[in-house]
């Protein structure tokens, strides 16, 4: 029994350790992206200015002008209608397009959620981190994830989507074999059972070069 809670311990920290590790990457590129803001900043405070002491307005204007469209085109902000999950999915895309990983994200959250925020963490953070760990393995025009949350009646759908480098994966139970390392299975292991103690579905499918898992969680 004292070894076997040893190694468990052993596995556990492990994980945590890697949970760490991935925040510490997700922070250091989220400070990486505001410093390239406040350069940029800089840079067009001085070309306004420039046009203003010239008073071409008209500079001014076509300027702001493109500005603007580069906004609208670079703004992948999510804004789901929920504080926790916007969190988690922007630290989550800003951390794979530094990996150049494409992410496709339709998110929408329109009312409170019975489950914790800390559940939702798990759930959103370990899916993620699977599926940005499985695009790594394929050339970066392959990499792609897509993510859809939205309320279907009174559940949560939850459905993420990548490709993966193996055609079929192995299923054992209703979890997937993996190369990952020790403790890997604990954040399968705690999605699991967070849709099991809130009575909801899961379902994991891999298929023609592309896994994907789908979980309902009821609301109400």
């Amino acid at each position: 029994m004292g070894f076997f809670s040893r190694r468990i311990d052993r596995e556990i920290a492990a994980y945590q350790r890697e949970l760490v590790d991935t925040h510490y990457q997700e922070v250091e590129n989220m400070y990486r992206q505001i410093r390239g803001w406040r350069h940029d900043y800089r840079n067009h405070i001085q070309v306004l200015k420039a046009l203003v002491a010239n008073n071409d307005w008209e500079g001014v204007k076509e300027y702001l002008d493109e500005l603007d469209t580069d906004l609208n085109t670079v703004d992948t902000v999510i804004k789901t209608g929920n504080s926790m999950a916007d969190a988690i999915l922007n630290s989550k895309i800003s951390l794979a397009k530094s990996r150049h990983i494409q992410v496709q994200a339709d998110a929408n959250i329109p009312m409170k959620l019975r489950m914790s925020e800390l559940d939702l963490c798990v759930i959103l953070g370990n899916l993620f981190d699977n599926a940005i760990e499985a695009s790594l393995a394929l050339p970066e025009e392959k990499r792609l994830i897509r993510v859809y949350m939205d309320m279907k009646g009174t559940q949560l759908y939850i459905s993420f989507t990548n490709f993966t480098a193996v055609a079929k994966r192995q299923k054992i139970g209703r979890r997937f074999s993996t190369t990952k390392g020790a403790g890997h299975g604990f954040g399968l292991v705690r999605i699991d059972n967070i849709v099991d103690r809130m009575e909801g579905y899961l379902s994991r499918n891999s298929e023609d070069g592309a896994f994907t898992t789908e979980i309902l969680i009821p609301q109400l």
